[in-house]
């Protein structure tokens, strides 16, 4: 997580960073908002920033007009998603941790998704409790939550993640062991022992756990509720709160067997507004709290849980269901018996398309008596007709009432003493105001961060079809080729023989290819990059030239770069370049390539070699179009570095 105050003075260039595509990578990004900000905003005056940030004299100050700073960041999470906000005033003044910022508890940032605000050299632990195993009787006239059950699991729950932070701590001193029996100078390595010293400090001082939850929406639905409604959050509400009183009573009953964590003094925080309902809720555990400590820190926290609702096959999170049913492709061959071909690709391909259901909801069917085979192959509005029958129901991502998702999410946000990681979905025609809406109901209702996501604006996350789109086909023309193309060397290997591509560029795009075995074309190892040079013999036919720079500088032309190779393999490269000039999307091009059927092996073996080359020039988070991860089976295949990588599962194949 990049973050920076709204008080600085290169806030804005900050901002505007994510906006150029591959300048930040890695990170998300979020500004710290004050409530003297928000205040400045709303009443259009003038907000003065300062370096340093923090300080009583600071060295420089600059007076902005904080509506325009405001409306930046507005269109930019319009555009981009990105940045998100940090309530940073409501963050430090909720926060237990930060009533000990004379020993060091001061909170910095947050991790990567906001949910953990975090001190310098502390750590995140995450620990989910499913919240649909307790519903009793899902989706029927029986349903209830377990409290009884609940309660005592969030104890255990508790428990364990204290037992985490020792195991933590001994992995720790085994690193420090490691690096102290390391034969460098001690010089050379006290940056990273004084590191990892400071990161242990912080580990035993603290012991600092995140509790959290996933299955929200599920949950909700399954005892009858509509995500959204005043009904759902009153009871999501008693939920968070439950988890915040029962993880709280295990942590000081930790205490009084293994002693309360290593810098607590109870005086610093019973005037906390956190602690403040905890008192008003349970009088009893406060006042056992004031007498014996708590184990840890802080406790809780509410993360995106991606990987882990996967594994349950729940909702994330806090999050509501994302999309009931969706379109699932599957390869078929059209001279198979019973085989239903919905479309035909690019490539030729047959393709098959069924519905796949939301997990719970595909429960809700079978409780209620539907044949879900039947419904897989149903058209979409027969389908809709049964969906609205659900409790799921206007209760998806795009269905729910943004305002009234963020109102829910600061109403549990008051039983959580970290942060929820929440990202409101919002349809892609909706207003850069709306946004600036949501960002100011969100501060209004206490929350300490929020990320809006416009659908389509940005690549290589899940969107909804555009049905308002028509393909058509339409006649391109190729760019001219200059005399000299820029060129890239891509070298593999077949077992033992070495076989090499020159890629050629317009633009930084592949615009043509030459490849086979590298017999007859030596070029030094160190050589990466040149030009392809067209020329004519004296006879006036083409003839293709290779330039590089050797090691002095001075350029080496190896004439008839296309004689150098196979004849066939040239044959088919020249094929291969004519479809890149005339514009195929370079992932398409890769796939029809891929999908060539070749007679003999040692082509099959120069088809990888022209796929792996192309590949790296595909930008990474392109999403790979017809693709099915052979694990999870989802259509999350993303090109990353040259390589496939599901953005589900994270199954990598690459080459």
């Amino acid at each position: 997580m990049l973050s920076v105050s709204v008080k600085h003075p290169d806030a804005e260039d900050f901002i505007d960073a994510k906006l150029e595509q591959g300048k930040v990578t890695g990170a998300n990004v979020s500004v710290k908002i004050t409530d003297e900000f928000m205040k400045a905003v709303i009443e259009d005056k003038e907000f003065v920033q300062q370096y340093p940030v923090n300080s009583q004299n600071p060295k420089f100050t600059k007076k902005i007009n904080a509506r325009n700073l405001w409306k930046k960041i507005v269109h930019n999470a319009w555009k981009s998603a990105e940045p998100g906000i940090l309530f940073w005033d409501t963050i430090i003044n909720e926060s237990l941790p930060d009533c000990y910022t004379d020993k060091g508890f001061n909170t910095e940032s947050t991790n990567p998704c906001g949910e953990i605000p975090l001190c310098p050299y502390d750590s995140c632990r995450l620990l989910a409790i499913n919240l649909y195993g307790y519903v009793k009787n899902p989706f029927t006239e029986k349903a209830y939550f377990d409290f009884d059950l609940f309660k005592e699991h969030v104890g255990h729950a508790q428990r364990i993640m204290d037992d985490i932070i020792d195991l933590e701590i001994e992995k720790i001193d085994g690193i420090i062991k490691k690096i102290e029996s390391d034969p460098e100078d001690f010089e050379v390595k006290r940056v990273e022992i004084n590191l990892w010293n400071k990161i242990r400090e912080k580990c035993i001082q603290g012991r600092r756990t995140g509790i959290g939850i996933t299955a929200e929406g599920d949950m909700l639905a399954a005892l009858g509720y509509r995500y959204g409604t005043d009904e759902a959050k009153n009871f999501s509400v008693e939920v968070h709160k439950t988890i915040t009183l029962e993880a709280y009573r295990a942590s000081v009953k930790a205490a009084k067997e293994r002693g309360a964590f290593a810098v607590c003094e109870p005086e610093k925080e019973k005037n906390n507004p956190f602690m403040l309902r905890i008192k008003e809720a349970d009088p009893q555990l406060f006042e056992e709290m004031q007498k014996y400590g708590r184990r840890n820190i802080a406790l809780l926290t509410i993360a995106p849980t991606g990987s882990v609702s996967l594994m349950t096959q729940t909702t994330s999170g806090i999050e509501p269901v994302f999309m009931l049913a969706y379109k699932r492709r599957r390869k078929v061959n059209p001279n198979d018996k019973n085989t239903n071909v919905t479309f035909v690709d690019e490539v030729g391909d047959h393709w098959e398309e069924y519905n796949v259901f939301h997990h719970k909801f595909a429960e809700w069917l079978n409780v209620n008596g539907y044949d879900i085979e039947e419904i897989r192959t149903m058209e979409e509005e027969k389908l809709a007709e049964i969906i609205e029958k659900s409790p799921y129901y206007k209760a998806t991502a795009n269905d729910v009432d943004w305002l009234e998702k963020v109102k829910m999410q600061g109403a549990v946000q008051k039983w959580v003493d970290h942060s929820i990681s929440v990202t409101v979905n919002v349809p892609k025609k909706v207003s850069e105001d709306l946004i600036g809406n949501i960002y100011k109901i969100a501060w209004e209702c206490g929350c300490k961060g929020v990320t809006v996501y416009r659908d389509g604006s940005r690549s290589g996350v899940l969107v909804k079809d555009d049905k308002e789109k028509k393909s058509e086909f339409k006649e391109t023309n190729a760019p001219k080729r200059p005399k000299v193309l820029e060129a890239s060397v891509v070298r593999f290997n077949n077992n033992s023989e070495k076989w090499m591509a020159v890629v050629g560029l317009l633009h930084d795009k592949p615009y043509e290819i030459f490849t086979g075995k590298a017999e007859g074309f030596y070029l030094p190892p160190y050589v990466e990059k040149g030009w392809v040079i067209k020329n004519r013999t004296e006879k006036g036919e083409k003839r293709y030239d290779f330039q590089f720079p050797d090691c002095d500088g001075y350029k080496v032309t190896i004439e008839g770069l296309s004689r150098s190779f196979n004849k066939e393999f040239w044959n088919y490269a020249k094929l291969i370049s004519g479809i890149l000039r005339h514009g195929m999307p370079l992932p398409l091009a890769v796939n029809l390539i891929d999908n060539m059927s070749l007679e003999s092996d040692s082509l099959h073996t120069w088809k990888n070699g022209v796929v792996r080359a192309l590949k790296k020039f595909i930008p990474d988070g392109t999403k790979a179009k017809g693709k099915i991860c052979n694990s999870c089976k989802q259509t999350t295949v993303i090109f990353q570095e040259g390589c496939l990588i599901c953005t589900s599962c994270g199954e990598s194949k690459c080459g």
